[in-house]
């Protein structure tokens, strides 16, 4: 790895807010699932996809990595950006797996197999490995795939020029689309449907993301970058598009989540991959949002990464504690659960993040740069032994 040849990229609030808005899009989902309210109508057939918000989160970590690439991979060797990553995804998702499986009826009677590869987010290549209460954790060990193939890629194209990256981005997202077929229909316990290259083109929204706002700082002309930023300033234009796709999505294949044909899936997963650029793209290249850069926005977003984990635990004491069954339909039950398992959520997330995830980001951080810095005094004094 090389010296940063770039300032630290800007933290961006706007992306933060959008992070909130995500986990309740996929909430939404759930509580429209078991409740009844994913099938018929459009409006709760479009409810059942707003799942594409798992494609955002996808999108979202691709680009906050890819743009870190070319200023921390001088300061961070990979070890460090494993323990980074680590640190920051292990300590609160071991707490709710062990929670769930201990304490929440809803986890059923998991054979070992099944318990040991959830607390490795290994569960998408064991079959039959999800787990009620944590079924929704798919994403994650997708997500975990990512990030330890992303330095990989970093190495393979990472000091290439831009159009060799852009394009390398670009055939991995065109493979990726090939998977459905090639995988087929599900015909055993593994579902084909959750393996990560599945999803590497959301991926490749947020590398193409970050790939365009280093252009924009670099080497774009004037008007071609204010051009770009007038277009990606159009709101209202982008979220209508998001809309259409889910629109789209919504009457083409089957309806809720029944599992999807090789040709269904593989269009489901192209508006996803539309659905999250159409979110992500424009807030990349011009990241002014007043609502998402509130401060209650932002406090979610904060919360956000617990947000997601806990919340279809708690949704499985939604259920019991308002007296309403599973499945049973109408808006007023989806109003009320979604309401409670808010409600539910947010302070547990909250705890979560006071108690487990921020500190244990800090610690784990503290730890990687006092054994970085005593291994490089003793590097130093090795060097300094051998000279004298």
């Amino acid at each position: 790895m090389t010296t940063p040849s770039h300032p630290r990229r800007p933290f961006l609030p706007s992306l933060e807010g959008l992070r909130a808005v995500a986990c309740l899009g996929i909430i939404i989902t759930h509580v429209a699932f078991q409740t009844g309210n994913d099938t018929g109508t459009l409006v709760n057939r479009m409810m059942a996809r707003t799942d594409f918000f798992v494609p955002v989160f996808f999108a979202l970590s691709g680009f906050l990595l890819w743009r870190r690439h070319s200023t921390d991979r001088g300061a961070l060797s990979w070890a460090g950006y494993y323990v980074s990553r680590i640190g920051r995804i292990m300590p609160a998702y071991l707490v709710l797996v062990v929670s769930v499986l201990v304490l929440f009826p809803v986890a059923g009677n998991p054979s070992l197999l099944v318990m040991v590869a959830n607390l490795l987010l290994m569960q998408n290549y064991v079959a039959d490995g999800l787990v009620g209460g944590l079924t929704h954790l798919w994403s994650l060990c997708v997500e975990m795939f990512f990030y330890l193939v992303m330095p990989l890629l970093v190495l393979a194209v990472g000091r290439r020029t831009r159009r060799v990256r852009v394009l390398a981005i670009v055939s991995l997202g065109v493979l990726s689309a090939l998977w459905p077929f090639l995988a087929g229909p599900r015909t055993g316990d593994l579902n084909p449907h959750i393996m990560p290259w599945a999803f590497a083109g959301s991926f490749g929204v947020g590398l193409l993301a970050a790939e365009t706002e280093g252009w924009l700082r670099s080497s774009a002309t004037a008007s071609r970058a204010a051009t770009v930023r007038r277009w990606a300033g159009r709101r209202g234009l982008w979220i209508a598009v998001a809309v259409g796709v889910l629109v789209l999505a919504s009457v083409d294949g089957p309806e809720g989540l029944t599992t999807a044909s090789p040709a269904e899936f593989a269009r489901r997963t192209l508006y996803g991959v539309v659905f999250a650029a159409a979110l992500v793209v424009p807030l990349a290249v011009v990241p002014r949002s007043r609502f998402l850069e509130s401060p209650v926005m932002q406090m979610l977003g904060r919360w956000s990464y617990s947000v997601f984990l806990w919340h279809m635990a708690l949704l499985s004491l939604v259920f019991p504690l308002t007296g309403i069954g599973l499945f049973t339909g109408g808006y007023a039950a989806f109003v009320l659960v979604l309401a409670v398992t808010v409600v539910l959520t947010v302070p547990v997330a909250a705890l979560s993040y006071s108690l487990v995830e921020d500190p244990a980001r800090r610690a784990v951080s503290r730890w990687w740069k006092a054994r970085s810095a005593r291994g490089a005094a003793t590097t130093a004094d090795r060097q300094t032994t051998r000279s004298s």
